[in-house]
């Protein structure tokens, strides 16, 4: 792994970021998990922020996957200012929603800290402190319509990464909340510290908050045929490569005329209009992630 860069960004003449994770049973463990990584990560490249988890009684806690978490402290013995607070989700979320010592703290905890974060499920029991009543929120597609459902005055968005609306931050499934906390700590340290931390981890820098949850490789209809998945990987694995008809017919070892006929079968488009909404999602993410898509990358 590369070392830290020597630019580091100085630490606050403040003190530390805190920032305090929430730990209940069912938790969800890439909830947590990740956008810690993503916190211990950026660390190593000039951040400082200092990593606190607790339960509602400070006792251990089973996460998915049978876990066991052991958290630092029991929420109500937290004593320090919170200038991240990070709320995960449950499979189970009306578990979460209904456990009233759970929500009372994290009411009061939300109440006085700067940032209040959840992640993919996390959304429903921060909802239940009433705090994102009027405004935007995400969590995972699958939840979207439930949340909408029970929290009528919020205004779901089944489709975003992760949506800010003021001190507010919420985010999609799962692994959205590494995008998240990557934007997070963009705002912290700036782009370089956040790109040196994506990087670190191995994963896409970044996600732009407003990037649907689903990419037209997840969305497309692929069926069972080996031959076009094997084209549509070459496609989305580097879309600046030549993907005309008759290059990707080679690869596929099939006439130019089956392999239209696989695309209109399977994905109900053209290999052209496939390559061309690949090319466009790369270029949205690069153009929300301050980066320039207009280069070679894209021609062709």
């Amino acid at each position: 792994m590369n070392a830290a860069p020597s630019h580091q960004v100085p630490h606050s003449s403040q003190g530390p970021h805190q920032v305090l994770m929430v730990l209940f049973d069912g938790v969800q463990i890439l909830d947590v998990t990740g956008p810690l990584e993503v916190y211990a990560t950026a660390n190593e490249y000039g951040g400082d922020y200092r990593i606190t988890t607790a339960s509602v009684d400070g006792k251990p806690v089973t996460a998915t996957a049978g876990v066991h978490l052991v958290p630092d402290l029991a929420l109500n013995d937290v004593d320090f200012r919170i200038d991240t607070l990070m709320i995960p989700g449950r499979p189970d979320w009306w578990a979460a929603v209904s456990d009233t010592p759970l929500i009372e703290a994290i009411t009061r905890l939300a109440s006085g800290s700067g940032t209040v974060a959840s992640i993919c499920a996390g959304a429903f029991p921060l909802a239940a402190t009433g705090m994102l009543d009027g405004r935007r929120a995400a969590t995972h597609w699958r939840l979207a319509a439930d949340l909408a459902a029970r929290y009528p005055g919020i205004e779901v968005d089944s489709d975003a990464i992760f949506v800010r609306d003021g001190r507010y931050i919420t985010s999609a499934g799962i692994t959205a909340g590494i995008d998240l906390t990557l934007s997070l700590v963009e705002a912290d340290l700036g782009a370089d510290i956040a790109r040196a931390a994506a990087k670190h981890l191995v994963v896409f820098m970044a996600r732009p908050g407003g990037q649907s949850q689903f990419s037209m490789r997840q969305s497309a209809k692929y069926g069972t045929d080996s031959v076009l998945r094997t084209v549509l990987d070459a496609v989305t694995a580097d879309p600046r490569a030549d993907h005309s008809l008759a290059a990707l017919a080679r690869r596929a070892g099939v006439s130019e005329r089956h392999l239209t006929r696989l695309f209109r079968a399977e994905t109900g488009m053209t290999a052209a209009q496939f390559v061309e909404c690949i090319r466009l999602e790369a270029a949205q993410a690069l153009l929300e992630s301050g980066s320039d898509p207009l280069d070679p990358y894209f021609a062709g």
